[in-house]
């Protein structure tokens, strides 16, 4: 094996680093004979090697390095959520980024002073190098781990999405973040290594995931996957769709189950055969389950009938399909998804760990999804999202994996939350009896980036139209004890209806039909059989036309779900305005945003940047959105995204709090 020797600058400067912290009683004299040792055998920089051999935490190391450099500093994490701008990354081309080392964060148009991010603030040439480069008058040094500052360089030049999930092997910062919470196993030891793999080499990804496989099971990896992978899904979606058709209340059902899946895999961060795989399992899973009851975890933990059942069944999917040669993934999850964590499930009793990741996956999107669809699930109504949510958190340790059940509650509500905040994801309601047209019509819309809620009577349509967060109407006339018309009479006289956009799609061709249609303020009046594409994307454009139909409406939710700093990002990047309200238990504050920017903050009887640092700590407390707030002024005048960069360091550092 061979040695990479450093060099002379490399050897000082590790020589260096660890004579501060030997005086600063952070290292033992035989720790830093360790750190040597690792730098000559890997060649990696100092501040590395310590981070790697678990000597430091990170945020005990900068702050101690930055005492020296005298300078401020900014840990991993908080660098993983900075956004830099195009204008900001044009000042410094990425391959002079990538060789001194250093990336741009903010630049201060009135004072011409830019601020980096570099491992070492004392490289006066480098900074210079990167003033005459830029032409900024000065250039300011915030110190970084030297991984992340690649990280960072990799993410914002390249849009290495996944740049930060790679800084340590052994306990790399946005991962870490994340395992202090869902704890380190989270993804099994398969599928973290495949992710890694593929972010680690992405032009041979595909490659090493299916050798990877060949080898831990001896031979080829089968899968569903390929060149027509997505088709293959596609066609599961339609054919289980049409299947379910006659379950009256689970219609659509494993369609979002699957939805549910998929954005569980992208939070794990699971490679995409093994992603694919998780969502052929939830498209499959109640295939010859479709009975009196419907069977997932939760209810099987709350009935004897529904185990009873469940254990007889829990196989067929796998029969089902033992001649597509789905893959392993999908038939392991749907086979194992009734087991508990405690161990008292079925079919093996395994318990944590041992039960495969997409069985636990599985259970917590399925028994969502029966919570907040199903009006016959143990609570005997749909439950709104935060509801289900609570519902599976009281089942923690239990009945679903912890980690997964709170990872879970942020993925859903926290996605849920930037979507409505954005308002770029229309919540569509679908009222008719016929579920083949509903079916297409559902699958064409959420393609489109719809919402879609479903409702075979008008009744149910009334109970769904009541919570006031449905933003389109899509109805049959012919409904069971009542008709279209009629709902629509109904809709109007109440406060949330009485504009709300309504479009009558139906097998009538009455002319007197769609007059009455029209002069009760529909907007289009069309007849069944149409092209589902082309009628979406026909009220799509319609809807836009109105200038976004939940531009005004207020958004509210809680800080648990969706954090402070992430939210003033999603209001920067989606340029919206408006004042956001702060209530926690400190006290009660405001934020008011101009086209994205802060304008002012007031929290007790801070005023501008300092109140918005202040509250930018809070992690508890609920929040609400007025977007028809116009701010009298604008008291703040540094960028979002400056003001996020100060403020999270100033978190770091410990300042103010």
């Amino acid at each position: 094996m061979s040695t990479v020797v450093p060099t002379v600058s490399s050897a000082a400067k590790t020589q260096r680093v660890c004579d501060w912290l030997l005086r600063d009683k952070l290292l033992k004299p035989e720790q830093s004979e360790s750190v040597f040792t690792h730098v000559r055998a890997s060649g990696d920089r100092v501040e590395e090697a310590i981070l790697q051999l678990g000597l430091l935490a990170e945020a005990d190391l900068l702050k101690s390095l930055s005492a020296h450099y005298r300078v401020h500093f900014i840990s991993s994490e908080k660098l993983a959520k900075a956004e830099v701008s195009r204008a900001l990354l044009d000042m410094i081309p990425q391959r002079f980024a990538e060789k001194i080392g250093l990336c741009p964060v903010v630049f201060d148009a009135k004072s011409h002073v830019l601020t980096v991010v570099t491992a070492d603030p004392d490289d006066a040439d480098s900074l210079h190098e990167a003033q005459l480069a830029s032409g900024a008058r000065e250039v300011r040094a915030v110190l970084a781990r030297p991984a992340a500052v690649r990280a960072l360089i990799a993410k914002a030049y390249g849009g290495d999405i996944h740049s930060f999930a790679l800084l340590d092997r052994q306990a790399h910062a946005q991962m870490q973040a994340m395992l202090e919470v869902y704890e380190r196993n989270v993804v099994n030891t398969e599928s973290m290594s495949l992710s890694m793999a593929r972010d680690e080499a992405r032009g041979r990804a595909r490659e090493r995931v299916l050798s990877e496989k060949e080898l831990s099971r001896g031979g080829p990896a089968t899968t569903t996957q390929g060149a027509s992978g997505a088709q293959s899904l596609e066609l599961l979606n339609v054919l289980v769709s049409l299947l379910e058709s006659n379950r009256v209340d689970l219609r659509g059902h494993s369609s979002q189950v699957a939805r549910l899946m998929r954005r569980m895999t992208e939070t794990l961060g699971l490679d995409a055969a093994s992603s694919d795989a998780l969502v052929a399992a939830a498209h499959v899973h109640d295939l010859g389950k479709m009975g009196q009851y419907h069977l997932t975890a939760y209810n099987c933990s709350e009935y004897e009938g529904h185990k009873v059942a469940a254990q007889k069944a829990y196989g067929t999917p796998a029969r089902l399909l033992e001649p597509v040669r789905m893959a392993p993934e999908a038939i392991e999850a749907a086979t194992h998804m009734y087991e508990r964590y405690d161990g008292k499930g079925f079919p093996e009793g395994r318990s944590g760990k041992d039960i495969p990741l997409a069985a636990r996956v599985l259970a917590i999107c399925d028994t969502y999804a029966d919570l907040t669809q199903n009006p016959r699930n143990p609570f005997r109504k749909p439950l709104l999202p935060h509801e289900a949510c609570a519902a599976l958190a009281k089942h923690r340790e239990t009945i679903f994996d912890p980690n997964l059940v709170d990872l879970f509650r942020h993925t859903v509500l926290g996605e849920d939350l930037k979507a409505r905040l954005l308002a770029d994801r229309i919540q569509t309601l679908l009222v008719d009896t016929d579920p083949e047209e509903t079916t297409v019509l559902e699958l064409r819309f959420i393609e489109q980036g719809f919402l879609v809620q479903t409702a075979r009577s008008a009744e149910r349509a009334l109970t769904i139209l009541a919570q006031g967060e449905t933003d389109l109407v899509v109805s049959e006339i012919d409904l069971e004890q009542n008709d279209g018309l009629a709902l629509l009479v109904e809709a109007r006289k109440a406060s949330w209806g009485k504009d709300l956009p309504w479009v009558m799609y139906t097998r009538r061709q009455e002319r007197a039909l769609a007059q009455r249609a029209f002069e009760l303020g529909a907007l289009d009046f069309v007849s069944k059989p149409a092209n589902a594409e082309l009628l979406v994307a026909k009220l799509k454009a319609m809807l836009d036309q109105r200038a976004s139909v939940r531009s005004m409406r207020g958004v509210s939710g809680h800080l648990r779900e969706l954090g402070l700093p992430d939210m003033v990002q999603v209001l920067f990047h989606g340029r919206k305005s408006g004042n956001l309200k702060i209530r926690a238990k400190e006290g009660t504050g405001e934020i008011h945003f101009v086209d994205g920017n802060v304008a002012n903050a007031l929290w007790g009887e801070l005023r501008g940047e300092e109140a918005f640092y202040a509250m930018l700590r809070l992690t508890d407390g609920e929040f609400g959105l007025d977007p028809s707030f116009k701010s009298p002024s604008r008291v703040i005048q540094t960028s979002s995204e400056a003001l996020l960069l100060e403020g999270m360091r100033r978190m770091d550092e410990g300042i103010g709090g």
